[in-house]
């Protein structure tokens, strides 16, 4: 007998378009969470965006994973009452409209905590709900550089660059699934419902680990350093003889040791000025430019073996390309095959892992409007005649 999912019984309501908001709903449903994705009448954007198969987007599949689909035009008052009356069946609304909208909607938490106090009511937005910038339209791109990832990312001398991802709108999904499992937990014990305030930027800042208490108590300012760690050697990336790059991290005492009997030069490792990880920063570019030696010297494959026999963490960069042949990305069962209307399509495992009740991915994502009639009767009693009455008037 299969176990049940952890958040099987936990309905979601997802409002909103595009990133941030739907990937907490997808981490959600493949927990087990019932996730209703409610739609405008054209679809969510994303159906359209980057590579495309028979119409609709292939990141579609995976990211609307579990979700039921449900059209309703929220620019309608007929539109909006659906919307308020579904949100009152759910445990969960998730939506990440610019801050504003769904208060002139009148489907605000205020106006839903009066119907529906148990619910946990989680925005997603740029800026947050609060504070002078809060009204700012905020994408992705422009959080994650007010957030502080930019000022670190890249090379010193050349301009400020960002991952080929949307790293802003994934992390703010993420922060919104850790607020709405802590406002469960906290459900549990009160009976009641709350707000939770998740700002892309602010997900973002949340990274940005030392430099707060840096700038603060020495007015050190961190910014970029290529593909090195300040104030952590070695840990850089190395080309090799096959110009393949390796990422070598032998920034612990003992690591930086084994790593210099490694490559061959005993010596270093027994270097007092190398003992410590201060002494090594130091040294710097006398290190790297031992280590740069021997990755030259030496093919990734002879390299990497080396490493491993050495105990020492190193590894290649890979591509999706790379990390769909490894035996060991195969063996994590990584990537779960769909049926895209007789079509084969992996998309990525959600994690964590969990040993007694994992997460499934049960279908991929819904065409427009699938689940429309199916939601609106369930939950809200509505016959055939009177979704046809909603359709002939474009609400649905």
């Amino acid at each position: 007998m299969t176990a049940p999912r952890p958040l099987e019984g936990i309905r979601v309501l997802e409002m909103g378009q595009l990133l941030a908001g739907p990937f907490a709903g997808c981490m959600l449903g493949y927990f087990g969470a019932e996730v209703i994705k409610i739609e405008p009448p054209g679809g969510d954007p994303l159906r359209n965006w980057r590579v495309l198969r028979d119409g609709t987007s292939l990141w579609w599949y995976s990211l609307a994973r579990n979700k039921k689909s449900v059209t309703i035009d929220l620019q309608t008052p007929r539109g909006r009452e659906l919307a308020k009356q579904l949100a009152c069946q759910c445990d969960v609304l998730i939506e990440n409209f610019k801050p504003g909208t769904m208060e002139k909607w009148g489907l605000g938490p205020d106006d839903l905590k009066a119907l529906r106090p148990e619910l946990i009511y989680t925005r997603v937005s740029g800026y947050g709900q609060t504070g002078p910038y809060s009204s700012k339209p905020g994408f992705a791109s422009v959080c994650e550089a007010i957030g502080g990832l930019r000022h670190v990312n890249g090379f010193p001398d050349r301009p400020p660059v960002r991952p080929n991802l949307s790293l802003g709108d994934t992390l703010a999904g993420m922060h919104a699934v850790l607020g709405v499992l802590l406002a469960l937990i906290a459900r549990g014990r009160t009976g009641s419902g709350q707000a939770v305030d998740v700002a892309i930027y602010e997900s973002v800042f949340n990274l940005m680990e030392g430099i707060v208490p840096e700038y603060d108590g020495a007015g050190v300012v961190r910014g970029p350093s290529g593909s090195t760690l300040t104030g952590i050697v070695p840990s850089n990336t190395y080309i090799c003889a096959d110009g393949k790059y390796v990422v070598i991290g032998a920034n612990g005492d003992s690591l930086f040791q084994r790593l210099m009997r490694a490559l061959g030069r005993p010596d270093m490792a027994e270097d007092p000025r190398f003992a410590n990880n201060a002494g090594r920063v130091q040294h710097e570019k006398e290190i790297d430019d031992v280590i740069s030696a021997w990755t030259r010297a030496n093919e990734s494959t002879v390299v990497l073996k080396a490493l491993d026999d050495a105990s020492v963490p190193g590894g290649p960069i890979y591509s999706v390309a790379d990390m769909a042949s490894d035996p060991h990305f195969q063996a994590r069962e990584l990537f779960e095959p769909v049926d895209i209307d007789g079509q084969s399509l992996k998309i990525p495992a959600i994690l964590p892992k969990l040993s007694a009740t994992p997460g499934a991915t049960q279908w991929a994502g819904p065409k427009l409007g699938e689940h429309t009639d199916e939601v609106l009767e369930t939950l809200l009693a509505l016959d055939a005649s009177e979704r046809d009455a909603l359709r002939a008037k474009q609400v649905i």
